[in-house]
């Protein structure tokens, strides 16, 4: 994390590219995103790869982070991997941090200990973040800003997909003959730990699957 950023200059600077950038492409607002900071990260759970695919069409050698709760789903991990080697990844993995095995996958502190923890240490020392975070996502996102200061972990958040439909992410893989998720084959239309993961209920939203049986919507990596 790098605090020291956080400025009220910075923060009027982000309020009014947030407005800009609302009626602007994914890649103008990643392309922003790489001049305008030295230092970031790409945060992807390997649900979909369209902003890693946007991201490296800039930058190929940009950092990717994966969290890795050691709860995913075997076709996850087996996704990762495969990518990581078919497109050359710089893949970054996290695991859980100490006092985990306490908290297994679908307890109260999960999420805490294997994905919040690991990524405030992963996002030490950068300036910004991009996530895959979109407004149709579910009712929790719907007012997501495109850029914001994250004050959760200290540093610029950027989401440059915010404004995009599913149908525009559908579009993108199948024009550019991306790799899906295996599981989207069985149903799955968000795609987390597989102890609390379940196909969507047919009059849900698409992350209706997840957290099945709690009273959870959100992991804590993004708070309204």
């Amino acid at each position: 994390m790098n605090s020291s950023l956080d400025t009220p200059n910075l923060r009027h600077e982000l309020d009014e590219v947030t407005q800009r950038f609302e009626h602007s492409s994914p890649s103008e607002i990643i392309r922003w995103t790489l001049d305008r900071f030295g230092s970031f990260t790409v945060a992807c759970s390997f649900e979909d790869l369209v902003l890693v695919h946007l991201v490296r069409e800039l930058d190929p050698n940009a950092e990717i982070l994966f969290l890795d709760t050691e709860a995913h789903f075997p076709e996850t991990l087996e996704f990762a991997a495969r990518m990581e080697e078919q497109w050359g990844l710089r893949l970054r993995r996290t695991t859980p941090v100490e006092g985990a095995h306490e908290w297994p996958c679908g307890s109260a502190q999960c999420c805490t200990f294997r994905k919040v923890q690991p990524l405030a240490r992963a996002l030490e020392g950068r300036d910004a973040w991009l996530t895959s975070l979109k407004r149709v996502d579910a009712p929790s996102r719907a007012s997501a800003p495109i850029v914001s200061w994250d004050d959760a972990f200290g540093l610029v958040k950027v989401n440059p997909l915010a404004t995009w439909t599913d149908d525009d992410i559908a579009y993108y893989l199948s024009s550019h003959d991306i790799p899906e998720h295996p599981l989207w084959a069985s149903g799955y239309t968000s795609i987390g730990c597989a102890p609390v993961t379940v196909p969507p209920s047919p009059d849900g939203d698409r992350r209706s699957g997840r957290w099945v049986g709690m009273n959870k919507m959100e992991c804590g990596l993004h708070q309204a």
